[in-house]
């Protein structure tokens, strides 16, 4: 087995420097701690997790509180980035959950049963007690898409992105443009309602109450229903934003039996950039979120408070994602 005094030979420092370059201490030349690394590697070196745990007093394990099933290309992509990110630096996620066996606990029980070092809210009815009782708890905490007070919440910028789509779908001629929306009550929705109104009133288009309709998030028969609402419309729309990529197959079903064609009839912008966006024909309008930064960033930020002289704080982070045109907006006018 190697040792770290194996590897300060080798590299003809001392035990201590090796120590502090293996955890990533700043107060090691940089050139030095790269050294001490390759070495590390080069031997097959592998850190003792229970001496690391009693010397730092942490356990290099992130909480992962995910409260629905993990079918949503975004959210995978988030995780995928959130566990590569954590064991490069380290550290490494178990999904927190209400119960342990048979026995039933809340979410920060369990996050401290386990003795997280932190915990990233990833998914979860926010308005939860449990949750709430998580989120306002002494441990660290980040938040995605979603603002607690006194937690770092990390999310895509959906006030700014929803300003660029308007002002995309109105560069292309289109002055009635309607906003199919998630869940009411949620901080997404209201921040991407008011960056779809911001957008607007930029441009001077008024855009009438009926052009605003409820739907969900991932729920391709939601929008259906309100793409039926908004076609049935004295003066409908001639161009549809949708919730997401997903939930847009239910308004193509509708298109489809109503005989329209997009986007020659119709057209249609989705949101999140999943890869069924680039694979529908035409190719669908949409605003990918950068789930890899999103993921990154959560880790990051978490890890500050963790290790870092700032503990739990109250931080707003917001990613930016791309604009994607594909094929489905007519130039029109």
């Amino acid at each position: 087995m190697v040792t770290l005094k194996q590897i300060a030979e080798i590299c003809g420092v001392s035990i201590s420097t090796v120590s502090k370059a293996m955890n990533g201490q700043p107060d090691v030349n940089p050139a030095t701690a790269e050294r001490v690394r390759k070495v590390a590697r080069d031997l097959g070196y592998r850190p003792n997790a229970a001496a690391r745990s009693l010397k730092t007093k942490r356990s290099y394990l992130i909480g992962v509180l995910f409260a629905d099933q993990i079918n949503h290309e975004y959210f995978a992509n988030v995780l995928d980035s959130i566990r590569d990110t954590a064991t490069d630096l380290g550290y490494d996620i178990m999904f927190v959950s209400d119960r342990v066996g048979n026995y039933k606990m809340s979410f920060y029980s369990h996050s401290a049963y386990r003795n997280c070092d932190g915990v990233i809210i990833m998914e979860a009815r926010f308005e939860d007690p449990d949750v709430v009782e998580l989120a306002a708890s002494d441990l660290p905490i980040v938040v995605l898409d979603h603002v607690f007070s006194g937690c770092v919440s990390v999310m895509t910028d959906n006030v700014a992105s929803m300003v660029e789509i308007v002002h995309y779908v109105a560069g292309m001629g289109h002055r009635k443009i309607a906003f199919i929306h998630g869940q009411e009550n949620g901080y997404i929705t209201q921040k991407r309602i008011e960056g779809f109104y911001k957008g607007c009133m930029e441009l001077g288009i008024r855009t009438p109450a009926e052009y605003i309709v409820k739907g969900r998030y991932h729920d391709p028969e939601a929008s259906a229903e309100a793409t039926k609402q908004l076609l049935s419309l004295p003066d409908p729309p001639t161009c549809i934003i949708y919730p997401d990529d997903y939930s847009y197959l239910g308004g193509m079903r509708v298109f489809e039996k109503r005989g329209l064609s997009v986007p020659e009839d119709i057209s249609v912008v989705g949101f999140d950039g999943i890869d069924l966006a680039s694979h529908l024909r035409p190719r669908l309008a949409t605003y990918r979120q950068d789930a890899l930064m999103i993921g990154k960033q959560a880790v990051i930020k978490l890890v500050e408070q963790i290790e870092g002289p700032m503990k739990k704080h109250e931080e707003q982070v917001y990613v930016r994602g791309t604009l994607l045109p594909g094929k489905s907006v007519k130039q029109i006018g």
